[in-house]
């Protein structure tokens, strides 16, 4: 779903979701938002699927489980998003929908997936996650992160 195109941090009001990608040279720069921290991150996954490739109106042929352990949120940031960019890199598996929930000791992550020869490829796949101003935290209107990924 596409966000809210002003300040990024927040949809406009509580509880709205969304983000957005703002790419530069070789660099995309991902900024999410949601009421929840789990929702944030689902978000980031989907603005850095749309990075790389055009997903809608595409079934997912299977399911896909990531159980992230306790960690900085920041840390869980880029451990999901590198997470997703090992599953397209290594088993061709792009998410075409995102689930994340708080679990004792961590977070439990549903991809419904798709081959990535079942999309339509829009870019380059992102290769890293920079940790260089990445961050993930709450604030008025609910959770709010940023980070770029290398293109």
């Amino acid at each position: 779903m596409v966000g809210y195109a002003g300040d990024y941090g927040h949809g406009g009001a509580a509880g709205a979701s969304g983000h957005r990608t703002v790419p530069h040279d070789d660099e995309v720069r991902i900024e999410a938002w949601a009421a929840s921290r789990e929702n944030c991150l689902a978000e980031a996954v989907v603005a850095m699927v749309e990075c790389f490739a055009d997903v809608s109106g595409v079934r997912p042929t299977s399911v896909g489980r990531i159980r992230l352990e306790v960690a900085s949120d920041d840390d869980l940031l880029a451990s999901l998003l590198d997470e997703v960019l090992f599953r397209v890199e290594v088993y061709g598996q792009v998410p075409v929908d995102v689930e994340a929930d708080e679990a004792e000791g961590g977070l439990d992550v549903r991809l419904a997936v798709a081959g990535l020869a079942d999309v339509r490829v829009t870019g380059d796949v992102p290769t890293s996650v920079v940790w260089e101003e990445l961050r993930i935290g709450p604030g008025p209107y609910g959770w709010s992160c940023a980070v770029t990924v290398d293109a």
